[in-house]
């Protein structure tokens, strides 16, 4: 398993290259958020492994008039994940600004749902294209993203499983699971097939592992018996101390 960590989310006090620098020489793959407006060579030059980035800019996949937006904007980046060595560029049910549904929806539709799918087709064709895996990240609607549409996991699974492209795969968030659907390590065992990367934080709070009642031990065990040697990534608030919190995520997943 390769550990990274959200450097949006940990020594915020300090510039953006010094956290990805703090993050490597702790020994941590390295996760981003939007990379515009981010001094892609200094951040190459940090040596720093990056494991994830967000893969689009506009458009959403549930609407017919903007999922053309998403493949475009997709493909505006890539020349940036190619550069950092990215494998896996993170897709969101539907558009979000600064974190917010950009057109709240209250009810999920068929046609969200084909929509979607279209557009997670032509995706996996320019991963293919350019060797990157778009990876689809499920959200909860319970806190963080309110009138997102076919934002749980059982959802993005589905539309996951329908896709069926080698280069889509899921950004299996355990943190958004607990909020909104819970029961993780049954959720694990059967998205794990289907899962490009997994994300964590704990509930209440959005911390590291250990704050909160998410027994990471647990899924530690049930990804390890399985096999899984891919990505597990902190994106999680620091409780108290960064070096602190990267070491309580690392010895949560074995490290």
């Amino acid at each position: 398993m390769r550990l990274a960590v959200c450097a949006e989310m940990v020594f915020t006090e300090l510039p953006f290259v010094e956290r990805v620098e703090r993050i490597h020489a702790a020994g941590f793959d390295v996760e981003l958020w939007d990379s515009r407006g981010k001094d892609i060579a200094a951040l190459k030059a940090t040596g720093a492994r990056f494991s994830s980035m967000t893969g689009y800019s506009a458009g959403s996949l549930v609407e017919p008039d903007t999922a053309g937006d998403v493949v475009r904007s997709a493909e505006k980046l890539v020349p940036v994940a190619l550069e950092l060595g990215i494998e896996r560029m993170v897709v969101h049910p539907a558009e979000l600004i600064d974190g917010q549904a950009a057109r709240p929806q209250l009810r999920a539709t068929g046609e969200m749902w084909l929509s979607a799918a279209k557009t997670l087709e032509k995706l996996g064709a320019l991963g293919e294209r350019y060797g990157l895996v778009f990876a689809l990240e499920n959200l909860n609607t319970v806190l963080d993203h309110p009138g997102i549409p076919l934002g749980r996991a059982k959802d993005t699974l589905a539309m996951v499983q329908a896709v069926d492209h080698p280069n889509v795969r899921l950004m299996l968030d355990l943190y958004h699971a607990q909020m909104g659907e819970g029961n993780l390590v049954e959720l694990v065992r059967r998205a794990l097939p289907w899962t490009g990367e997994i994300q964590v934080a704990d509930v209440p709070g959005r911390c590291e592992p250990g704050t909160g009642e998410i027994n990471y031990a647990a899924v530690h065990r049930v990804l390890s018996g399985l096999g899984y040697e891919g990505a597990v990534g902190m994106e999680a608030w620091a409780a108290g101390d960064p070096d602190e919190a990267l070491r309580a995520f690392g010895a949560a997943f074995g490290r």
